[in-house]
């Protein structure tokens, strides 16, 4: 019997030592844990959110258009533009275009595999996409958007999605890099409804120290703009922007008629919007058939959301279903406010109006 005691004793502190080690093995198992959620970006299954389709496609569409914005900051940083003609010479691509669009539609594919997603530069193999450019994750602050009633049962299949990865290339290439824009349109059906616009040189030329450098808003009808306060342009103006390099006739005799105070002659249709919403200018012109889905679903949405209106040159909206046409054949007219847009239908020349289509025609 006294053999058995010290083995028994013995037994006992082994499994003692053996419950210690298990709960501090298990107490750090769970605090690595922890940690790596505290560390990790923000989840969909994480976030307080709506549980909507369409805000968490936005949501995630910020955080995207946020990484494309790097990879065109660095691909200039690089000086390797890798530039070609699609059409001409005023119709270019560059290595940052086909790279921003990989990350956008590779990120977008894994996030949402059933979503529609069209962009400008075409099919491309995504097999080959860096890891690091696909993100998968979403945008806390957007995250906590709120979905309006119209659209809190909006499905995957009634969503397509617009990206321009690079809008205003040639200007990107011409060091005008305020001008340049990546662009996500969100479109309902046939509604541009959501949009995210990426500024990846908003704010370059700062001389202040380690000065933030790009910035990103975004717009969902019926909930507001997000990202930056909307300014009105002056009263007592009438400041047109419009097409530095597509100019035709019909954009110069639309300026003569509406007698401007001041034209603003600047690339890419995002940058364009995007002085309206920030005070500078009242009204985009452009009478070309110029312009496609991807350049004008984006900031059609967060334009009406902040209360003004995008059209054609007619006054009609332009839809944005995954069958449409990509030309926006009729043109292009933005205004600031609602009221102002119905006083440029009314006074541009319906002359002007059907020299878009003839122009179409032409082409």
């Amino acid at each position: 019997l006294q053999t058995d005691k010290p083995v028994f004793s013995h037994s006992l502190t082994i499994f003692s030592y053996m419950a210690l080690l298990t709960r501090l093995c298990l107490t750090a198992q769970s605090q690595f844990k922890l940690s790596q959620n505290i560390s990790k970006p923000l989840l969909f299954h994480q976030a307080k959110m709506s549980s909507s389709v369409l805000t968490q496609v936005l949501a995630s569409s910020v955080a995207i258009a946020d990484k494309a914005g790097e990879i065109v900051r660095d691909i200039m940083t690089k000086g390797n533009l890798g530039i070609v003609e699609k059409t001409g010479k005023d119709d270019l691509q560059t290595q940052a275009d086909r790279s921003a669009q990989d990350c956008i539609i590779a990120s977008l594919a894994k996030q949402f595999p059933k979503l529609t997603v069209v962009g400008e530069e075409g099919e491309q193999d995504l097999t080959g996409v860096p890891a690091e450019w696909i993100v998968s994750v979403a945008d806390p602050e957007a995250a906590k958007v709120t979905c309006p009633d119209m659209y809190k049962d909006v499905a995957m299949e009634d969503l397509t999605v617009w990206v321009d990865p690079l809008d205003g290339t040639k200007e990107y290439t011409q060091g005008l890099l305020d001008h340049v824009t990546v662009l996500i349109g969100i479109a309902v059906g046939k509604k541009s409804v959501a949009g995210v616009v990426h500024q990846p040189y908003w704010n370059y030329k700062s001389t202040e120290p380690n000065a933030p450098i790009g910035r990103t808003f975004y717009g969902l009808i019926g909930a507001g703009v997000f990202g930056f306060s909307p300014i009105s342009p002056p009263v007592g103006q009438r400041i047109i922007t419009t097409t530095r390099s597509h100019g035709t006739g019909l954009v110069q005799q639309a300026l003569e008629v509406l007698k401007p105070s001041e034209v603003l002659k600047v690339g890419g249709a995002g940058h364009k919007v995007n002085l309206l919403m920030e005070g500078q200018a009242h009204a985009y012109v452009f009478p070309s058939p110029g312009c496609k889905k991807w350049d004008t679903c984006a900031p059609e949405a967060i334009l009406h959301a902040m209360g003004g209106k995008l059209t054609d040159m007619s006054g009609r909206q332009y839809e944005y279903h995954s069958t449409v046409e990509h030309m926006n054949g009729e043109g292009v007219l933005a205004t600031a406010t609602i009221s102002d847009h119905a006083w440029f239908v009314e006074n541009i020349p319906q002359e002007i109006k059907d020299g878009v289509r003839s122009s179409l025609k032409k082409k």
